[in-house]
This record gives structure tokens, C-alpha cells and sequence, in this order.
């Protein structure tokens, strides 16, 4: 399962390179327009050598049209043939266990051997979504369940819980179903487990369990290198991993011109004001955010986040990537590019893989 999760570096690239995908919607699109731009996106990444491509599960988000990962996965799987997929994450205590056991085993059924499963606490959305979504007004319970609900899931997942566990006479379908009779069929198989965060509670679990640790550099910039060093310090090698294996998200937009790479993320940056002030909707124009009269707390909350965007021309975030994997020591960055155009996002990854001399080769005919 190692070689599944440790990737290799192209071109000039320092760690292997992979995409983060929200699946974003832009005034005046659909979110039938930005699932045809992931489909793109997906099969632009295999043929420039990305490693890996992930979605995010959030909710109640007009913007963010990736409320369903497995969903989304699924359709992705059916256009590609090599990259692996993955959630970047689920978010585990809004689901039991046995769901997400059966929904990951079934896409390891349509895309054998390359399908990831991201996990993280967080609910992904706001309070009364999440209660919405988990049937309780108690959410701080979900996320004190944590490792009592990913060690069900691991269960679930390797068909291996204990003799006489009330469990035991139950089988995640598809999935490493252990055989009992001469006709049974055993595939030891099943999608690796990552643990994602954005603090240290899930970087301290992941080093104590050995498993591969995604951090959540985009929107917790200040907590990375911590959390990176205590995960690094908790480690113990596993079943999984002998040694640490950290993936950082980091937010980078590249374009032909300096000045179009800063109208692009100013319309990023407004999107996530008006998130974080109640007020969720499709990602604007750049016109719009030219337009837009910010007041000089929001001005200070974009100066802020813009800090943690890499963007520019393709050399300057090739430089700006080099730069965060120096500081960071991080195994591999994920690539987050967002924008209200699908285009410009697919330009973005098109530009940064050749600023890497990433190879191409020819797109997959699958689903063509």
C-alpha cells in the first residue's frame, strides 16, 4: 500500500505534484459547467503527470458544487484511466462508517488500485447544515467520535472485526469480503486511509496510527509547519508506512500575465468574504471585484489570504511552490487553482506542469 501512496516527482518538480479540486461555480455558470471542468481538469492532470486528484466534501455552498465525493469520483473514474482519485476529504462524522466503507469500496471496484480515501473531522459546513446532516444538535460529539468512527471504518473496510463483535456478520459490498466457503473470493485490497487537517488533532492521530497526513496549508497557512512537526514526531511506522508521508493543499493560480493572475485572485479572495461573513454564493467576476467598494476590514481579510496564494506567471509559482516545499519539507503539494472561469483554472495547471517540464502524453480515450 506504500507504493500507492508515496508518488514520484517529474520533470523538475521537487515532490510530486497533485490537484485539489472544489468543483467551483462562477456567477452565471452551473454547476453542470463546473463538473464538465473537472472532467477536464482530471484528464489534463493525468496527461501532464500529476499524481493525484481530489475533491472536497462541503456543504450549502452555492459556489461549491461537491457535496457528493463519492459521486463525483465515480464520474471522474469513467473519464480517466491512471490518475489516482480521491476525497480531499470526507468528512467522516457526517456519514456512518458502513456508508463510506461501501461507497469507496465501490469506486475500488470501478478504478482498482487507484482510488484514495481522505478523511477529516470537520463538518464542512456550517452549524445547522451539519445538524441537518448528522441528525443531532450535539456536532461536537461527531468530532470527539473521531477515532472511535475511523476504527469502525478501518473494520469495515478490511472485513475484519472480532469474533462475536455485533458486527461481525456484516460485509462492506464491494469490498475484501473474507471468504468462508470453498467458492469465496478474497481481494486483501482496499483504498488506502488518509487522515486531513487543519490543526493538530489529526496530525498527532495520524502519526500515532502510521498513516499518510494531508494538511490544509490553503486556509491554515500558520498552522503548518507545526502541525507538520508534530505529526513527524507522533509517527510510528505501520502496516502502511514506514516512514512519515505528508501532502500540503496550497493554493497557486498561474497565468500569462502578472496583472491578470492578481484579477483573478481578488474574485477568489471576495468569494471567501462573503463566505465568512454568512453570505455564500457563486464565485464573481473579476470585473465584479473590480468593482466591488471593500470596506478596510475586508481589504485587511484579503491582504491576509491573498499572502497565502502563490499566483502569477508560471515562473513565479513554480518559484513560489519551490519556496514552500524548502520551509515546509512537504512530500507532496497539492494544487488548488481557484477561479470563476473553468478556463482559466484548466490554464493554470496547463502552465504550472510545463514550468515544471512535467511530460505529456496523449489524454485518455476513456469517455471521450
Amino acid at each position: 500500500m506504500a507504493n500507492e501512496i508515496r508518488g514520484e516527482a517529474l520533470g523538475t518538480a521537487p515532490v510530486p505534484l497533485s490537484v485539489l479540486d472544489l468543483v467551483t461555480v462562477g456567477a452565471g455558470r452551473t454547476a453542470t459547467d463546473a463538473l464538465r471542468t473537472s472532467v477536464a481538469i482530471s484528464r489534463l492532470a493525468e496527461s501532464r503527470g500529476y499524481h493525484r486528484y481530489w475533491v472536497a466534501e462541503h456543504h450549502s455552498m452555492p459556489g461549491v458544487a461537491s457535496s457528493s465525493p463519492a459521486v463525483i469520483l465515480a464520474h471522474l473514474a469513467a473519464h480517466t484511466e491512471r490518475i489516482r482519485l480521491g476525497s480531499g476529504g470526507v468528512m467522516l462524522p457526517n456519514h456512518a462508517p458502513l456508508v463510506i466503507a461501501e461507497q469507496f469500496g465501490t469506486l475500488e471496484a470501478m478504478a482498482p488500485g487507484r482510488v484514495d480515501l481522505g478523511l477529516g473531522r470537520a463538518p464542512g459546513t456550517d452549524g445547522a447544515t451539519a445538524a441537518a446532516l448528522r441528525r443531532t444538535d450535539h456536532l461536537n460529539e461527531g468530532a470527539d467520535d473521531f477515532p472511535q468512527q475511523l476504527a469502525e471504518l478501518t473494520r469495515f473496510l478490511d472485513d475484519d472485526f472480532p469474533d462475536g463483535h455485533p458486527y461481525g456478520r456484516i460485509h462492506a459490498v464491494p469490498g475484501p469480503i473474507q471468504a468462508t466457503s470453498p467458492g469465496g473470493v478474497q481481494s486483501p485490497h482496499r483504498p488506502p486511509i488518509w487522515l486531513l487537517g487543519s490543526s493538530g488533532f489529526s496530525a498527532r492521530l495520524a502519526g500515532m496510527l502510521g498513516l499518510p497526513f494531508a494538511f490544509a496549508h490553503h486556509f491554515s497557512a500558520q498552522n503548518t509547519i507545526p502541525a507538520l512537526d508534530l505529526y513527524r514526531e507522533s509517527f510510528r511506522p505501520s502496516a502502511v508506512l514506514d516512514a512519515p508521508y505528508a501532502l500540503i493543499g496550497v493554493a497557486a493560480l498561474a497565468t500569462d500575465e502578472e496583472k491578470e493572475a492578481r484579477r483573478q485572485v481578488l474574485a477568489a479572495a471576495l468569494n471567501m468574504v462573503r463566505l465568512r461573513t454568512g453570505r455564500p454564493g457563486l464565485v464573481p467576476t473579476p470585473e465584479e471585484a473590480e468593482a466591488y467598494e471593500f470596506s478596510p476590514m475586508e481589504r485587511d481579510f484579503i491582504a491576509s489570504w491573498n499572502a497565502n496564494v502563490i499566483h502569477g506567471t508560471p515562473d513565479e509559482v513554480r518559484s513560489g511552490l519551490d519556496d514552500l516545499h524548502k520551509r515546509t519539507g512537504a512530500d507532496e503539494l497539492m494544487i488548488t487553482s481557484n477561479a470563476h472561469s473553468g478556463d482559466v483554472r484548466l490554464r493554470s495547471y496547463e502552465l504550472i506542469a510545463d514550468a515544471y517540464g512535467l511530460p505529456a502524453s496523449s489524454p485518455s480515450p476513456t469517455g471521450a
